[in-house]
C-alpha cells in the first residue's frame, strides 16, 4: 500500500495546471505519466539575465532592458518580420517578431509605453536587436523575469519555458518527507534535506549548480542508489530464505576435470568452490561468474552441471544467439557425454519430429543438460527435474526472461556469466542481488595478442600484410566504426571497405552489419568459423564469445572512435588458438589526449578488470550512456561514474539496514519504505532492473 504522503506525487500529470489532452502526451514523453516524474525532471543548463542599458549590451548575452516603445514597422511581405523600434537613455534597440501577431503586439504594447524586455542580444548591421524576446512586460511586472532561469529538456510543441512552469508546479506539490538517511552520514556529507535538495536542483544560479558533485545532486543520487541497493539486498535476503535442493559434489566432475587438456587456474578453482558451497547450502543460489574473454567461465559451469547430473537432476544453459549456443554445446557436450551425461542443443531452428524428440527427452529426464537460446523457455519446453539454470551474457536477457527459464523447475539455482569486466564499485548497481565470483586469471598457454597503433595513412601496408597472412591460411576481423548517425551511411562505408579488400585480397571477404537479420548474421559468422571466409568485415561489435581459433588478426579502423572496454572486447576475438595473434588499431592523427591514453593502456595490458577501471577513470564524470547500454539501470539522478563512491556507500548502508531492521519497523525503517515507494525500487518490481 502506497503511503498517503506520496499521493500528490503519484497523481497523473493531467492534474497539473495547463496539461490537457494535447500537452499530456508531450509531457509524458519528456518526463513520465505522474507528477513525480515532472518534479524529477532536471534542468540541463541555466540562463543568467543581467539588467543593463543598450550602450552596455553584450552581443550573444541574454540581458534585461527597460525601454520605451517608439514605432512599429510592418513587414512588406509575409515572410518578413514585424520590427518594434524602442530606446532607453543610452541607445536604440529593435525587437523582431516573425509571424502574424504584430497587430496583437501593438494593442498590448502601444507606442509611448514603457516596457521591460529580455532576450538574446544580436547585432543586425549597425543596430542591436532581440529576436522574439523571452519577456516583454510592463515595468510593474519586472519581478516576473528571473535573474537565473533553469532550462529544461523540450520537445516539438512543448518549449523549455513551458516545461519549466510544469516542473516548478510539480515541485510546489512535493511534500516534505520523513528523513530516511542516517543523521551522522547527513552531517558528514553536509547534505540538505531531500525536499531542499530537489528545490535546489530546480533553482540553479550558474553552470556549477548543475554539476553532479554539488551537495544537492549527491544527496538525490544517494537517495536513489540507496533505494535500489535496498531492493536488491531484500531480494537477495528473500532468495536466501527460499529452500532449494542441496546438491553435493558428485563423482562425474572430477573425471571430466582429469580428462581436460589443461589444469584449472586458481581463479577457476575459487569460482567452482563458491558454486559448490552455494549448491550444497540448501538455499537458492544466484551467482554471477564474471571473467574476461577466454578466462574459462564455461568450464566452471560445465563442472557444476556434472554435479547436478550426478544427483539425477537437469541443467539448462541459455545463450543470447544461436551461434553462441552452438559454440557452448560443442564445448561441453563432448566431455559430458563421454562420462554418461547426455546433452541436447535446442534453438529456434529445431522443427517438427526432431524438436519433438528433443522435448520428449527433456520431459522424461533422459537428457540431463539442455543448451539453447530463448527457445529453452518456450511454453512447450518441459523438464523432468530442472535444478540449475546457466545464463550466458546475462545482461543481454531481462529479469523476466531469466525468471521464465528458472520457472521451468522448483527453486532452480542460477549461474549467470558475463564476459564484460565491470569495476567493483559498479558491480553493485548491476549485480547487487547476486553473489559474484571473479575469474581474473587467463588459462595457461593463451598466446598474448600483440597490439599496435598504426596511422590510417599506412592503410595500404596493412592491406598488403593482410593479403600475405590470409594467403598462408590465417583469418582476420576488420571492424569498421560507426561514423554517422545513419546506419545506411555506415553500411555503405563498410560495403566500400569490403569491396576494396576483395580487390586486394580476393573473394574470401565477408560482411556482417546491423541491417542483417539474426539468421543472416549467424550464417556469415558460421562461414567464418568454418574457414570459408578469410576476412570478416563488420560494422557492429562482433559477438561477444564468438570463438574462431584460426582468427589471428583484428584490425580496428578509426580505433580512436571506440571506448576502451569496447576495444578490449574486440581484441578478445583473436588470440584464441596457439598461433601468434595481432590487433592493429588504425587511427586518424592527431589523437586527442583521451584517445592517446586509451590506445596506450590497450598496448600495455590485456587485464580486462584493470582496463575496466582505467576506462572508468578516463570517462570521469561523463555521461553513462555507454554503461546503460551495457545493462546498467536507468537512474534519474545517479550517474554510475560520477557517483561511484556513493554506490559503495549505499551498498554498505543497505546491508547494515538489512542486518539491523530487515522488516523496516523502526522510525527510520518506516521512512525507508517511503523512499522505496518514491523511487519505485522495490524487491517485488524486478522488471525495472537492468537484468
Amino acid at each position: 500500500m502506497r503511503p498517503e504522503i506520496l499521493f500528490p506525487l503519484y497523481a497523473p500529470i493531467t492534474s497539473l495546471k495547463g496539461v490537457g489532452a494535447r500537452v499530456a502526451p508531450l509531457l509524458e514523453k519528456l518526463a513520465g505519466p505522474i507528477v513525480r516524474d515532472v518534479a524529477f525532471l532536471r534542468p540541463h543548463s541555466v540562463i543568467r539575465r543581467d539588467r543593463t542599458s543598450v550602450v552596455a549590451a553584450l552581443e550573444g548575452a541574454v540581458q534585461v532592458f527597460e525601454v520605451q516603445i517608439d514605432a512599429y514597422k510592418r513587414p512588406r511581405a509575409p515572410q518578413q518580420p514585424w520590427r518594434i523600434e524602442a530606446h532607453d537613455d543610452t541607445g536604440i534597440l529593435t525587437l523582431v517578431f516573425f509571424g502574424r501577431f504584430g497587430g496583437d503586439l501593438e494593442a498590448k504594447h502601444p507606442v509611448g509605453s514603457r516596457r521591460v524586455v529580455s532576450g538574446k542580444v544580436e547585432r543586425f548591421g549597425l543596430n542591436l536587436q532581440i529576436a522574439h524576446p523571452d519577456y516583454l512586460l510592463p515595468p510593474e511586472r519586472a519581478a516576473e523575469i528571473p535573474a537565473f532561469e533553469a532550462v529544461y529538456p523540450a520537445t516539438a510543441g512543448l518549449p523549455p519555458r513551458t516545461v519549466r512552469k510544469f516542473a516548478l508546479e510539480a515541485l510546489a506539490r512535493t511534500p516534505d518527507l520523513p528523513e530516511w538517511q542516517d543523521a551522522a552520514w547527513l552531517a558528514r556529507e553536509g547534505f540538505p534535506s531531500w525536499r531542499e535538495a530537489l528545490a535546489q536542483m530546480h533553482a540553479p544560479e550558474g553552470e556549477a549548480d548543475l554539476s553532479p558533485q554539488t551537495r544537492h545532486a549527491r544527496r538525490l543520487a544517494f537517495d536513489e542508489l540507496l533505494a535500489h541497493q535496498l531492493a536488491m539486498a531484500q531480494r537477495k535476503a528473500d532468495r536466501r530464505a527460499a529452500p532449494a535442493p542441496a546438491i553435493a559434489a558428485g563423482d562425474i566432475a572430477p573425471k571430466i576435470q582429469a580428462d581436460l587438456p589443461f589444469k584449472l587456474t586458481g581463479a577457476q578453482h575459487r569460482a567452482l568452490t563458491d558454486v559448490r558451497r552455494d549448491l550444497a547450502a540448501g538455499e537458492k543460489m544466484s551467482r554471477l561468474i564474471q571473467g574476461d574473454v577466454g578466462s574459462g567461465k564455461t568450464v566452471v559451469a560445465m563442472l557444476a552441471m556434472a554435479d547436478v547430473a550426478a544427483g539425477g537432476a537437469q541443467s539448462a544453459l541459455m545463450a543470447p544467439t544461436e551461434i553462441l549456443a552452438r559454440q557452448h554445446f560443442e564445448t561441453i557436450s563432448g566431455p559430458l557425454s563421454e562420462h554418461g551425461v547426455p546433452a541436447i542443443l535446442l534453438t529456434g531452428r529445431d522443427k517438427g519430429a526432431g524438436r519433438a524428440e528433443k522435448l520428449r527427452a527433456l520431459a522424461s529426464g533422459a537428457v540431463k543438460v539442455a543448451v539453447g537460446t530463448h527457445a529453452l523457455f518456450q511454453d512447450d519446453v518441459a523438464f523432468q527435474n530442472l535444478q540449475l539454470a546457466v545464463i550466458d551474457e546475462q545482461h543481454r536477457f531481462g529479469v523476466a526472461e531469466r525468471q521464465r527459464l528458472q520457472s521451468k523447475g522448483e527453486a532452480v539455482h542460477l549461474i549467470a556469466m558475463s564476459a564484460t569486466p565491470i569495476p567493483r564499485t559498479l558491480e553493485l548497481t548491476v549485480y547487487g542481488d547476486l553473489d559474484v565470483s571473479r575469474i581474473d586469471e587467463k588459462p595457461p598457454g593463451r598466446t598474448p595478442v600483440a597490439t599496435r597503433a598504426v596511422p590510417m595513412n599506412r592503410l595500404e601496408e596493412v592491406e598488403a600484410r593482410l593479403h600475405q597472412v590470409v594467403a598462408q591460411g590465417a583469418q582476420a576481423f576488420w571492424i569498421c566504426p560507426l561514423v554517422s548517425e545513419s546506419e545506411l551511411v555506415d553500411l555503405k562505408a563498410a560495403e566500400k571497405r569490403a569491396e576494396e579488400l576483395r580487390q586486394r585480397i580476393g573473394p574470401s571477404v565477408g560482411l556482417v552489419h546491423g541491417k542483417m537479420t539474426g539468421a543472416e548474421k549467424d550464417a556469415v559468422m558460421a562461414d567464418f568459423a568454418d574457414g570459408k571466409i578469410g576476412v570478416l568485415v563488420a560494422t557492429t561489435v562482433v559477438e561477444v564469445g564468438v570463438n574462431v581459433p584460426n582468427a589471428t588478426i583484428m584490425v580496428i579502423e578509426q580505433a580512436e572512435r571506440f571506448g576502451l572496454a569496447q576495444l578490449h572486447q574486440l581484441r578478445g576475438r583473436v588470440g584464441r588458438g596457439s598461433r601468434e595473434s595481432a590487433c592493429l588499431l588504425l587511427y586518424d592523427p592527431p589523437l586527442s589526449e583521451s584517445a592517446q591514453k586509451r590506445l596506450d593502456i590497450l598496448r600495455k595490458t590485456d587485464d580486462g578488470f584493470l582496463i575496466a577501471e582505467t576506462d572508468l577513470e578516463l570517462r570521469g564524470g561523463g555521461d553513462a550512456l555507454g554503461l546503460r547500454q551495457s545493462g546498467f539501470p536507468a537512474y534519474v539522478f545517479a550517474d554510475p561514474i560520477a557517483h561511484r563512491d556513493l554506490i559503495a556507500a549505499a551498498g554498505d548502508d543497505a546491508r547494515l539496514i538489512m542486518q539491523r531492521d530487515p522488516e523496516f519497523v523502526s522510525e527510520r525503517g518506516k521512512a525507508l519504505r517511503v523512499l522505496q515507494e518514491l523511487f519505485d525500487w522495490r524487491p517485488a518490481s524486478p522488471l525495472k532492473d537492468a537484468g
